[in-house]
């Protein structure tokens, strides 16, 4: 997705996402399939002998709060980014260190593996790393992505300069 684009689907959910959801604008990610909205609620308010289990108990119970308070505004919102951006609208909320994700996608991918890859796979399953190959596969994605996260972004830079050169060259007519 060109840096244009997304920054056009930031903007816009900055400008329709009531302001009085979050503390500030939320935090608007996308790919070519979904765009994710995340907010932060305010915190709340314990008092300094909360213990840590009761401050995140009440963290996830603001978060369910809003998920229920604000779902039919959040389905009229989505169903309108769907219609504009040809992308599912995915929701979330933090308050404080917790962060739930609701309504998010999980797609299915299509690969083909040689033996020696499956092999892979099928380790980590007869090891209980994971229940089958499918969940193998989106292990070794999430480790990669864990352990190699600089190097991903660096390579995400690098696509956002090609991205601007294409878009700066010559166009055919």
């Amino acid at each position: 997705m060109g840096s244009s684009n997304e920054e056009t689907i930031k903007g816009w959910f900055a400008g329709r996402v009531p302001e009085a959801w979050f503390t500030g604008p939320p935090d608007v990610s996308a790919d070519r399939d979904e765009v994710l909205v995340v907010g932060t609620l305010a915190d709340v308010e314990l008092g300094a002998e909360a213990s840590a289990e009761s401050l995140t108990a009440a963290r996830s119970g603001r978060i369910r709060q809003h998920r229920e308070d604000t779902r039919g505004s959040r389905i009229r919102i989505a169903e309108e980014a769907e219609r504009r951006f040809a992308r599912k609208v995915s929701w979330g909320a933090s308050c404080g260190d917790v962060t739930e994700l609701f309504t998010t996608l999980s797609l299915p991918m299509m690969t083909r593996l040689r033996m020696h890859e499956r092999q892979v796979l099928d380790t980590l399953v007869d090891a209980g790393v994971a229940r089958s190959r499918s969940h193998a596969l989106a292990w070794c994605v999430k480790l990669v992505a864990g352990k190699q996260a600089e190097w991903i972004g660096e390579l995400r830079e690098a696509l956002s300069h090609v991205e601007k050169a294409r878009g700066s060259g010559p166009t055919a007519s």
